[in-house]
């Protein structure tokens, strides 16, 4: 069983490099309000309410007070995106669910262009960095619950193990008392057969009495028999 748990936590840090490795960012167009908007996307093989509800706290602790949610669509009005641009930029957003995992989009409207990979490409690998630090960021705290789960289940097998080896020490108690028990039973056998032999014994030397009284009874009629036949010879 800990073998397995072990393996299973070298299995999540692999599969956590696996993952860190397919974050990709494509540009992509999404349509907000009816107008179509030239964007990022990022690719989180996650499930999308973890990814939107780390997505929301992530752009809630980076700009406080900025972000409004209306009906999934983020928007940060005068925002000051470090190394994306020196002066406040206006953001949409938006988180998709996808067979695969999770979508997180966004378009940033840069004042003077649109957030775009040959229009701004300085400013699109900047950008592009801020949506791969978020996917890796969600892939290591997917990691660091599944090691906290593979823990719990480590101490269960432990407190398991520790129960069954409890369990095995009461089974042994019994079986010395069952021993015991077997013991004390051999030993009241071997009395009740000695008994049983001295009461047949008793038996035997019993009916060698019986067969001596039935002698004294014959002998003593015998002996009335011939003292009646005196006393009826007495004239």
């Amino acid at each position: 069983m800990i073998q397995r748990l072990l393996f299973f936590l070298f299995a999540c840090l692999v599969s956590f490099g696996a993952l860190a490795q397919r974050s990709p960012v494509d540009e992509t167009d999404n349509t907000i309000d009816g107008i179509p908007r030239k964007g990022q996307r990022v690719t989180i093989q996650l499930d999308n309410r973890r990814v939107e509800a780390a997505w929301l706290k992530y752009l809630n602790d980076k700009y406080p007070g900025k972000v409004k949610n209306v009906k999934g669509v983020v928007k940060l009005d005068g925002v000051v995106i470090e190394d994306v641009a020196p002066t406040p930029v206006r953001v949409i957003s938006k988180v998709d669910g996808i067979p695969t995992g999770t979508t997180v989009w966004w378009s940033i409207d840069l004042g003077n262009a649109y957030l775009g990979r040959e229009a701004t490409p300085v400013q699109w690998k900047a950008a592009e960095k801020y949506l791969k630090d978020f996917a890796r960021g969600m892939y290591r705290e997917d990691v660091v619950a599944q090691i906290s789960e593979a823990e719990k289940a480590l101490v269960q097998s432990q407190n398991n193990h520790a129960a069954i080896i409890a369990k095995v020490e009461v089974i042994k108690k019994d079986v010395d008392k069952n021993k015991a028990r077997k013991m004390e039973i051999q030993q009241q056998l071997a009395q009740n057969a000695a008994e049983l032999l001295q009461y047949n014994n008793m038996v035997d030397a019993n009916l060698k009495e019986q067969e001596s009284a039935r002698a004294d009874i014959v002998n003593m009629r015998v002996s009335l028999e011939s003292v009646k036949d005196r006393m009826n010879k007495i004239e």
